[in-house]
């Protein structure tokens, strides 16, 4: 593999593969070709590790899941394009995050668009597995999940500078 190297579960490929797409999407200044190569591993590793996931103690166990790695790639893609400034993206375990100033992009990650779910709690919008389902009745703080799962964030993207011109 060119690209994507230890990883050991389908939550670790998918924070590998968005930190990757950061760096070799058209739309973030990388290369078509790169873009292509990364996808195509990603659907490979996918498919060895599509059922492959760990506990929060660190174990391993296998659950099937219903995603496809389509899916992810074209979610990933389809937030690059947005260009949201004033956003964290993050993953944390098999779920995508997204917080910040997201009331400009409500349309867009809503159920109209991306289809993510707005989280009062937690203050911020996420995108769960296709066929998830909760099952505890337990409310964890974010901090508490991203201990539990693991977290990759995405550097928020700043509104540029603005000169103020003295007359």
């Amino acid at each position: 593999m060119k690209f994507i190297k230890e990883v050991e579960t389908l939550e670790e490929l998918k924070r590998e593969y968005k930190r990757l797409s950061l760096k070799h999407h058209p739309d973030c200044g990388g290369d078509e070709e790169n873009m292509k190569a990364l996808n195509n591993e990603y659907d490979e590793l996918f498919q060895k590790l599509k059922h492959i996931h760990k506990n929060k103690e660190g174990e391993f166990y296998k659950k099937e899941t219903e995603e496809t790695p389509e899916e992810w790639r074209e979610i990933i893609s389809k937030l690059l394009a947005l260009k949201m400034v004033g956003v964290v993206i993050e993953v944390v375990g098999s779920f995508l995050w997204i917080s910040g100033n997201t009331k400009p992009y409500k349309e867009q990650l809503g159920k109209n668009g991306l289809g993510f779910k707005w989280s009062q709690n937690k203050t911020a919008w996420y995108l769960s597995p296709k066929g998830y389902k909760k099952y505890s009745k337990k409310s964890f703080e974010m901090d508490d999940i991203r201990e539990m799962y693991g977290s990759q964030r995405v550097k928020e993207k700043k509104e540029p500078k603005r000169l103020l011109s003295v007359v």
